[in-house]
């Protein structure tokens, strides 16, 4: 496929006859500029084997970020104290880390009302994020023991909300190289439930999910949790109800890996499930469940998250139906404000399972409104028993 970088256009624009390059106003040059965005993404995902929309960014400087990329990555591996076996591997990592720099400004201008810069993740290829840092599988029907949450009321809904604000949210965890994103989603939706329930704050186990929930899609082979494999939500909820609870994290603690035996104990448990639901495709909806019911298990595409530094993420193009990573929905606010779009942008308030030194301490923002990434489309309460 040829690829026209923007350079080049532009270069061709100012060497074209006046009879073939008619006047541009604004408008017209806003819309030329995401085209070439989302050409040059496709073209350059071609020619790499990724996603087209997973790019790295970086922000704006007058010079090409390629002409300092040694100084880029000594940053980066200080930054995040990384090291490497070999030089070997040193020199394929710097490979993929400029890789990643020459999507910077594609990114950026796909999402543009977020800032995309190097991350912890940006000496990973996009097929080795995915399969180490999300896991979410899919999933076609329910497990036998979840309902359909009811309508809730929304006309009263505060304008702002967040849980952490009240004590419902335990501090960020890192789930590492393993695919456990969805037991971290299900044991922190469990962790405000029992706060509503209970008034007591405690710390979930991830890893007891992780050994011990083996609970599948009825309807699709392979919809297993199984570990760093990957899980679903809705079935960690499924074998919690069925197993009794979940013990504390300090009682039974996170290793990073599925290779070892199941451990639980249920006299050590300290929330148990009394039910869980599914919430409906509507805005208003989620945010009744989450004002009412506590943080929710949500589902994301998370195409634009190895990238993520901060901001509201709100992008041109990304599926709704590809979802691939477990995350909590702990908020929302009003205000998230867009200044290439010039207006306000709502945003839902996420925590995440890759620790704090990613994101906004952790966290992501992403806006409200047209099931951005597919948000809105895999949402879950728990409800916890009283003490």
């Amino acid at each position: 496929m040829c690829t026209l970088e923007r350079s080049s256009f532009h270069h061709f624009l100012s060497h074209t006859p006046n009879s073939l390059a008619p006047p541009m106003d604004h408008h017209h040059l806003a819309l030329l500029s995401l085209f070439l965005f989302l050409s040059s993404a496709a073209a350059s995902a071609v020619s790499d084997g990724g996603d087209p929309f997973i790019r790295q960014v970086v922000p704006e400087a007058e010079e090409d970020p390629l002409l300092r990329a040694e100084h880029h990555f000594s940053n980066f591996k200080a930054t995040f104290r990384k090291t490497y076996a070999s030089q070997e591997e040193h020199d394929y990592r710097f490979g993929v880390f400029k890789a990643n720099l020459r999507r910077a400004k594609i990114h950026q201008g796909l999402d543009p009302t977020a800032v995309h810069g190097v991350t912890k993740f940006s000496d990973l290829t996009p097929k080795e994020f995915r399969r180490n840092f999300l896991g979410l599988k899919k999933g076609l029907r329910l497990p036998e023991d979840a309902h359909t949450a009811p309508i809730l009321p929304t006309n009263d809904l505060p304008t702002d909300f967040d849980w952490r604000e009240k004590g419902a949210v335990t501090p960020v965890k890192d789930q590492g190289s393993c695919g456990s994103c969805w037991s971290f989603s299900a044991a922190g939706a469990l962790e405000g439930a029992h706060y509503l329930a209970t008034g007591e704050l405690v710390s979930l186990s991830s890893q007891q999910l992780v050994d011990c929930d083996h609970e599948c899609d009825p309807e699709e082979y392979g919809s297993c949790d199984s570990g760093c494999s990957g899980g679903l939500m809705t079935n960690a909820f499924e074998y919690a109800l069925k197993a009794g609870g979940l013990e504390q994290e300090k009682d039974y603690p996170y290793t990073g890996t599925d290779r070892g035996t199941c451990k639980f104990d249920k006299s050590k448990v300290v929330a148990t499930v009394s039910n869980f639901s599914v919430v409906s495709l509507d805005e208003d909806q989620i945010a009744a469940n989450l004002v009412h019911n506590g943080p929710l298990a949500i589902g994301i595409n998370a195409v634009f998250m190895q990238t993520y530094v901060g901001g509201v993420s709100c992008p041109y193009i990304c599926a709704k139906h590809r979802l691939d990573h477990g995350v909590l929905l702990v908020g929302y606010g009003s205000s998230g404000f867009a200044p290439i779009r010039f207006k306000e942008k709502p945003y839902w308030i996420i925590k995440n399972s890759w620790g704090q030194s990613w994101g906004e301490e952790g966290y992501y923002k992403i806006c409200r409104g047209h099931n951005v990434c597919g948000v809105d489309s895999m949402v879950s309460t728990v409800a916890a028993m009283h003490a």
